[in-house]
């Protein structure tokens, strides 16, 4: 698989994990594999050279933290 296509692959993921949380009764599973995904997804994007889409990724899994301590903590 193409890198860029990996990382779009991974947010994909991320994004699913983290819509899934509201449906599980017990999220703390997909809250880290939303952490997870979207780890991988940072770290290939440094890999790839995109700022942007660092910093991008890097504030998606700040909100995502900051949620799951809000609403499931």
């Amino acid at each position: 698989m193409d890198p860029h296509e990996r990382l779009r692959e991974l947010e994909r993921l991320g994004e699913a994990y983290y819509d899934a949380m509201y449906d599980s009764r017990y999220p703390t599973g997909e809250y880290a594999d939303a952490k997870d995904t979207f780890s991988d997804a940072i770290a290939l994007a440094r890999q790839l050279g995109e700022t942007k889409t660092i910093e991008r990724l890097e504030a998606r899994l700040a909100h995502i933290k900051a949620v799951f301590r809000s609403q499931f903590t």
